[in-house]
């Protein structure tokens, strides 16, 4: 069959799938606008219980929506997260596992909407290497972006746009919402590049936190006892990998551009630093502590700046009597390590690594100040924009519609466990391919390219500290574990096509 006449059967398959999906259009159909952070760790937000800043934007969501307590990545990084959540499928069917490029051809939940009337926008970060699709407009940072005076890529070609990028982003946003056609609903995914790596924040926010003393969580020495050696071999440890350029060091004078690069990409051993206004050098235990808050200072200041930019859209709604009929969510394209295990970064299927802040107001739906213990994935949001938007779920996704949740109707036949599996290895922070399955009470992760285990329970040790995979006590609940996990495999269509493949370049 040649190539024209696939792409032709193509259009005529998937425009038969939208008339299916179509169940008859409401009265009217809320607007939805998508916020996402990149990196944003629940732990860095005060509705979730922050002991490390505070987020009066993001908190005002929560208490006027509802916020969701077990939601999780299903492959925790970020082109594959951001592919997972456009069309609804796992990585080894959507055909992102590491940072290969999307297939824009493919179905995506912004072609549905838009060809179901929805007016759709993709703003910010998109590090999916292909144009976006299904998308009335767009315009989007080329790869990671920068932090000042950002490039946006857009249909007519490349721009700058002098600012900080997540004011830009919001910007940019609110010209969407501004110029929309008003005779019909909007997609809007408004996508900031904050708090990504390499954390820097304006001079506003910096401010905000240069002196604070950020508190440490509590599995910050983690001595990786019982645990199997990927945790051990990946570099991406808060006290030994963080970089002078993570540490904003200024590098000495009259480097040439060569030297300077390789004296920023350097990861100290010893840092000289003004305390009192007098000079020392920092070593051992000390300079470990002063890394993790610099590091703590930057990321809050990024987050800062992101929760007042949510502010001003929310304003942006309210002034403009679009606030009743928009459902908002905050979410981001995984979790992070804030120095919990000793970490920065995500990859790992740990808690803090692949669990989502999820935050959804919608007047009228959800009631207030409420929350949900459901267990939900990254797979649901598009099965829930398609919902929202009075649209069928398509056979092919692998998630399941959030609605009924944000109802507090949770179904009889919910979800408690789901398959993880994370490719990228050795990658950019040398992080071990794994996959694993999550239950509500215990956690069982296999490093297949190793053959070892790891497996915890979780509620006795919320932490992961204890690693009981050879424990000959916990042997049963080992084994039904793994049970699941195969069964779990073998349901998601997971062949392993992806297993032996070569880790594409990509910065996390």
């Amino acid at each position: 069959m040649t190539t024209v006449r696939i792409r032709v059967l193509f259009c005529l398959l998937f425009g038969m799938a939208i008339s299916a999906a179509v169940m008859g259009e409401p009265a009217s159909r809320p607007n939805i606008l998508f916020i996402m952070a990149d990196d944003h760790s629940a732990g860095a937000i005060g509705a979730y219980g922050s002991r490390v800043n505070q987020t009066p934007h993001l908190d005002r969501l929560a208490d006027e929506g509802m916020r969701f307590d077990h939601v999780y990545c299903v492959n925790s990084i970020c082109s594959p997260s951001r592919a997972t959540i456009l069309t609804g499928k796992y990585s080894h069917l959507n055909g992102v596992p590491t940072f290969n490029r999307f297939d824009g051809s493919q179905p995506t939940v912004a072609k549905y909407l838009q060809a179901a009337g929805y007016h759709t926008g993709m703003i910010g970060k998109w590090h999916l290497g292909s144009d976006p699709t299904g998308f009335d407009e767009w315009s989007i940072l080329p790869g990671q972006g920068v932090y000042f005076d950002p490039t946006f890529i857009e249909r007519g070609g490349k721009r700058v746009i002098h600012g900080y990028v997540t004011d830009v982003i919001t910007d940019l946003s609110i010209d969407f919402l501004k110029n929309r056609p008003k005779d019909k609903p909007f997609f809007l995914m408004c996508h900031h590049k904050a708090p990504h790596r390499e954390w820097n924040p304006d001079e506003k926010h910096r401010l905000m936190f240069a002196n604070r003393t950020i508190p440490e969580p509590p599995t910050l020495h983690d001595d990786y006892a019982t645990r199997t050696d990927a945790i051990r071999e990946c570099t991406q440890k808060v006290f030994e990998d963080l970089t002078r350029r993570d540490l904003k060091l200024k590098p000495p004078e009259r480097l040439d551009a060569a030297a300077q690069k390789k004296w920023l990409n350097t990861k100290p051993t010893e840092v000289e630093v003004e305390i009192d206004g007098k000079k020392r050098v920092l070593r051992g235990d000390e300079l470990k502590s002063w890394k993790y808050q610099r590091y703590m200072q930057d990321y809050l200041a990024c987050v800062q700046s992101v929760d007042d930019n949510v502010g001003r859209l929310l304003e942006w709604l309210d002034q403009n009597g679009l606030a009743t009929n928009t459902v908002v969510i905050y979410t981001s394209d995984q979790g992070f390590f804030l120095g919990d295990h000793g970490l920065f970064d995500k990859r790992f299927m740990y808690e803090d690594s692949i669990r989502m802040p999820f935050i959804v107001r919608w007047p009228g739906v959800v009631k207030p100040r409420t929350t949900q213990e459901a267990m939900a994935i990254n797979a649901d949001f598009a099965p829930t924009f398609m919902e929202l938007a009075g649209l069928a779920e398509p056979a092919d996704m692998q998630g399941r519609s959030l609605v009924p949740l944000l109802k507090q109707e949770r179904p009889a036949d919910w979800r408690t466990q789901y398959y993880y599996r994370y490719y990228h290895d050795p990658g950019d922070h040398n992080t071990r391919a794994h996959y694993g399955i999550r239950t509500e009470t215990h956690k069982l992760i296999y490093f297949w390219k190793k053959d070892q285990w790891e497996c915890y329970d979780l509620v006795h040790d919320p932490f992961e500290l204890k690693n009981i995979y050879s424990d000959p006590a916990q042997a049963g609940v080992v084994a039904g574990l793994k049970a699941e996990l195969y069964r779990m495999k073998k349901k998601m269509k997971d062949d392993d096509q992806y297993a032996n493949q070569q880790p594409l370049p990509g910065v996390d």
